[in-house]
């Protein structure tokens, strides 16, 4: 019996027996108030109690020898786990018909439920957090432990790969991490530079001056764009922006190589015009009318009112709108890999080749080194390293939008 199987009789069987354990807390409830009795809830109420205690312990005691197992600790075979799990969701059918009286408060106990059922789900996200670092952290101890710090974080050469020759090693592999960051910035760089005008402009343009059909038609075909596969923007970039930008520059007297920055830059500003548009379109229509309303009555023009009033209070949204095009600019691969090349090449220019920090993560991870090995290890270091810099820039923009955030009522 294979793990689909199993899965598949264990909540066959716990679903219905949930089911049928809600029908039985009903109906006891509704029985005790046709018997005159007055009940603290509702019927429903107390049958969501009882199926409450049929599928909690089962799931909890099915989660519990899910994490032994995974930690090394020998348990039964699962169908038999499984089995225990239903004759335990069994008998808390039969406590749970217990406590169905009329002094039990059970739409107070469904709110204390809610709560802890937050409160979990927001510990999840939380914990999910801790264990990338953590699993990050390690590794990358491991990494530092062979390779200088001051090396990786000043060094201008990255050359992971040892190179061999008659069994005698010619090249030493070098971890300086500078010409990454500086492609991933310089990458960056030019896609705020396009997607943040436009963005910002046609979020102005559809909450300010568009008609609602206009708004209606050109919002959705906008958001179309977030949705679009980053690798088709990446055959995008190499087949068509690549070739373009290497045209214009050589009529321009520029020499320009095929596989250059500016064009994932360019493609990737495309790709996140619809996260600055979208969010900036919705903290300005989000702006009461009373500001737009007070400055039109002390004269003030439309552009001017923008300029001036509602540009100011939207800042903060603004802000965090920008930022989540700076993570997605900094996170993307798929683009820098099919147009921008793999060389660790440091350079102010932006018509030559130049890879990004992901794209070494990848290349790493997918060679054919030992996992221990500083080749493979340099991944994580270059993990940590881009995940410190992405929480700076969030720290630094958090500070932003709580100095320059107001109260509008």
């Amino acid at each position: 019996m294979d793990t689909s199987q199993i899965l598949m009789i264990f909540f066959g069987g716990l679903l219905p027996l949930t089911a049928f354990a809600y029908y039985l807390g009903r109906r006891r409830a509704v029985a005790f108030t046709t018997h005159g009795t007055r009940m603290h809830s509702l019927p429903g109420q107390y049958g969501t109690v009882v199926a409450v205690w049929v599928a909690l312990p089962a799931l909890a005691l099915a989660s519990v020898a899910a994490v032994a197992g995974l930690a090394g600790v020998e348990v039964p075979a699962a169908p038999f786990v499984f089995v225990a799990c239903l004759l335990v969701a069994a008998g808390g059918l039969g406590l749970g018909l217990r406590t169905v009286h009329p002094r039990m408060r059970a739409r107070t106990a469904i709110d204390r439920m809610m709560y802890f059922l937050l409160l979990g789900a927001s510990l999840i996200s939380i914990l999910t957090t801790f264990g990338i670092v953590i699993s990050i952290l390690f590794e990358s101890l491991k990494f530092f432990s062979m390779v200088s710090v001051w090396e990786f974080v000043t060094g201008t050469t990255w050359s992971p790969v040892a190179h061999y020759r008659a069994g005698q090693v010619t090249a030493e592999s070098q971890f300086g991490a500078v010409p990454l960051f500086a492609g991933t910035f310089m990458i960056t760089l030019i896609a705020m530079a396009v997607a943040v005008p436009i963005g910002l402009f046609s979020a102005i343009y559809m909450s300010e001056y568009a008609s609602f059909k206009v708004r209606s038609t050109a919002k959705p075909m906008l958001e179309i764009l977030a949705g679009i596969p980053t690798v088709v923007y990446g055959f995008f970039a190499a087949i068509t922006v690549s070739p373009l930008v290497v045209s214009v520059a050589d009529s321009l007297g520029l020499d320009a190589s095929a596989t250059n920055a500016l064009a994932p830059g360019l493609v990737m500003g495309i790709m996140i015009i619809p996260f600055i548009s979208s969010l900036s379109d919705d903290v300005i229509n989000s702006i009461p009318n009373s500001l737009r309303e007070g400055s039109y009555a002390l004269g003030a023009t439309k552009s001017e009112t923008i300029k001036k009033v509602l540009l100011p209070a939207a800042f903060p949204g603004i802000m965090a709108a920008t930022l989540l095009g700076v993570s997605r600019a900094l996170g993307e691969t798929m683009i820098v890999v099919m147009a921008a090349g793999q060389r660790a090449n440091l350079s102010a220019n932006p018509l030559e080749d130049m890879t990004t920090v992901t794209v070494r993560i990848v290349s790493a991870l997918t060679g054919d080194q030992a996992f221990d090995s500083p080749e493979t290890l340099s991944a994580f270091g270059l993990g940590l390293a881009l995940f410190v810099v992405t929480l700076v820039l969030n720290l630094v923009s958090i500070i932003v939008i709580r100095r320059f955030r107001q109260s509008y009522e």
